[in-house]
C-alpha cells in the first residue's frame, strides 16, 4: 500500500512545488511592477540645469583673423607684437608673435587674455577694478593673471566666446590692437 502512495505523494509535491514557483514568479512581476511605477513617480523631470546644453563656439578661423588683425595694427602702430586668441574655456586656439617681437610678449598676451577670459571683462577694466585699495585687490593674486590692459573679450551679444590679448605695443596701444582684431570680424558676432 506504501508503494500506491508514493507516486502519489511525488506528483503531490511536484505539484506543488510548480504551485509555489509560479506563484513566486507573479509576485516578483508584480514587485517589479510597483517598484517600476513607484521609481517613476519620485524621478524628478528635468529642470532647466539638466540636459543638454548649447553653446556658440569661436572657430579656429575666426580666432586665426583676430589673431591677424591684431598683429596688423600693432604693426601699423610701429610696434612688433605677440597676439593669443583663447576660446571660451581659457585654452590657446592661436599664438602669433611678430619676428622681432621679445619673447615673453606671448606670455604676456596668453594672460592678458585669460584675465579676460575669467573675469569677464577687459583686462584694462580688470586693472582698475583690482588697484590695491579696492576690495577686489586680492583677485590679482589668482595664478596667471596680469592686471595690464591689452586683454579684451570676445562676444556675441552678452555670451562670452574667447578672448584676444597683445603685448608689446605699450598698454593703450594693446588694448587698441586687441580690439581692432575682433572689430575685423564683428559682422560675424552677431
Amino acid at each position: 500500500m506504501l508503494q500506491k502512495f508514493r507516486p502519489n505523494i511525488f506528483r503531490g509535491f511536484l505539484l506543488i512545488g510548480i504551485a509555489v514557483g509560479l506563484c513566486a514568479g507573479a509576485s516578483a512581476q508584480t514587485a517589479a511592477s510597483a517598484t517600476s511605477q513607484t521609481s517613476s513617480q519620485t524621478t524628478a523631470a528635468p529642470g532647466p540645469n539638466q540636459g543638454v546644453v548649447s553653446q556658440k563656439t569661436l572657430s579656429l578661423g575666426m580666432a586665426m583673423t583676430i589673431a591677424n588683425a591684431t598683429i596688423t595694427e600693432c604693426r601699423a602702430k610701429g610696434a612688433k607684437s605677440a597676439a593669443v586668441v583663447l576660446d571660451r574655456s581659457g585654452q590657446i586656439m592661436v599664438a602669433l608673435r611678430d619676428e622681432d617681437a621679445p619673447p615673453n610678449t606671448v606670455e604676456m598676451a596668453r594672460r592678458k587674455a585669460l584675465t579676460a577670459r575669467m573675469f569677464n571683462t577687459t583686462s584694462a577694466e580688470f586693472q582698475k577694478n583690482t588697484l590695491p585699495d579696492s576690495p577686489r585687490a586680492g583677485q590679482r593674486d589668482v595664478p596667471e593673471m596680469l592686471a595690464l590692459s591689452g586683454g579684451v573679450p570676445i562676444k556675441i551679444g552678452k555670451e562670452i566666446i574667447g578672448s584676444v590679448g597683445s603685448s608689446g605695443s605699450g598698454l593703450e596701444a594693446d588694448d587698441a590692437c586687441a580690439k581692432a582684431g575682433i572689430a575685423k570680424v564683428a559682422d560675424l558676432l552677431k
